[in-house]
């Protein structure tokens, strides 16, 4: 471990996060690996990852992703934070098992589920719930109803407790852009025709140094927002040797991998337009070096966000009216000449990517219009 006396601005660790996450400049990578590289990609919304990528990638195309989706190389499942995220095939056998504590200690906290479910033989549940799934992909509600025919129990508990003990994923259409369906749901090792690799120790480290490859530099409280993860400590500690730390602005220390990019604090950084979730502004306990205070909770909703300068700085929608596909850009306090010029430029790129086939592609600056 190298430990270094010189204090690490928020401001530097804005632009070091903004390098790895290739948002100061889109890379020639391939979807594929640009999803492993961030360790998986918030997909509750199943088109979010398609707008990620687009901020980051050079050449992009929604059918870029589709394919991997189809091809079962990427597919959607819950891993950090019991969140449903787009992975790739191979990380997909990795992760579920080092999040699997993650998942069982959530499904635990909940105050009807465990309860309605005590006295019953949970392996035994668990072994009918996954026969279920892998007979036939089923919504949330028919595993419910079938389980229910097998069990005397709340039948929302007891799919509930399939969800989240059980290495379950959401299989096609849902996911796709072109097209969707109910999320649908079956067995991970069903659906990949291979077994999931168990946890240890080692893969568990891997994690956190891949984490520290995307998000750093960051804290041990930032790598246990980011995962879920307890024992984050413990795991650091073994790591320390293959570290270098930083103390940060407010003296907590910060942890890193000694050869990432940490680009100087004055780097120009480009507009940015991000899906309404993306793991950027999510996976840090303090959010202080992406979102500014003036920005803290002035998100309305679903909708997607917009970066000036490596910062939060208002909020996006598109919207298709007939044959016009406008995109509203709603900034939290006024442009400036030169970076409404920048952003309009970036929302117009954006709007004519997502939808091409309109006549026509706005930009409307202005607080966002309430919907019908």
């Amino acid at each position: 471990m190298t430990k270094t006396g010189d204090t690490l601005s928020g401001r530097q660790r804005n632009r070091a996060l903004l390098a790895r996450q290739h948002l100061l400049a889109r890379v020639d990578m391939s979807a594929e690996q640009m999803i492993e590289h961030l360790v998986g990609m918030q997909a509750q919304s199943p088109r979010n990852p398609y707008i990620a990528l687009w901020s980051r990638l050079a050449e992009f195309t929604a059918p870029d992703l589709e394919t991997l989706i189809k091809d079962r190389r990427a597919l959607r499942l819950p891993v950090m934070r019991t969140t449903l995220h787009l992975v790739t095939a191979r990380d997909a056998v990795i992760m579920w098992p080092v999040m699997q504590p993650v998942l069982a200690r959530v499904f635990g906290s909940q105050k009807r589920w465990p309860r309605a479910l005590d006295g019953l033989d949970m392996a035994a549940l668990l072994a009918d719930g996954r026969k279920l799934l892998e007979l036939q992909p089923r919504t949330a509600s028919e595993l419910s109803l079938a389980l229910g025919a097998n069990w005397d129990a709340d039948h929302e508990a007891l799919a509930s407790a399939v969800h989240y003990l059980t290495p379950a994923v959401q299989v096609p259409p849902r996911g796709l852009w072109s097209s969707t369906g109910r999320a649908t749901w079956t067995t991970l090792e069903k659906y990949l025709g291979r077994q999931l690799v168990p946890a240890t120790d080692t893969q568990r480290d891997a994690l956190v140094l891949r984490y520290l490859a995307a998000f750093g530099p960051a804290s041990v409280p930032d790598i246990g927002t980011w995962s879920g993860l307890t024992g984050v400590r413990e795991i650091v500690e073994r790591l320390r040797p293959r570290l270098v730390t930083f103390p940060g602005e407010d003296g907590r220390e910060l942890l890193d991998l000694p050869d990432a990019p940490r680009p100087p604090a004055d780097t120009p950084a480009p507009p940015r337009f991000m899906p309404e979730y993306d793991n950027l502004g999510l996976s840090h306990k303090d959010r202080s070096h992406v979102i500014p205070p003036q920005a803290a909770g002035r998100v309305t909703g679903f909708v997607g966000t917009f970066m000036v300068d490596g910062y939060l700085r208002g909020q996006w929608r598109v919207g298709v009216v007939r044959d016009v596909a406008t995109i509203e850009v709603d900034a939290f306090w006024p442009l400036s000449s030169g970076e409404g010029g920048e952003v309009g430029g970036e929302a117009l790129n954006l709007v004519r990517w997502h939808s091409p086939g309109a006549a026509r592609h706005d930009v409307a600056f202005g607080p966002l219009r309430k919907r019908r």
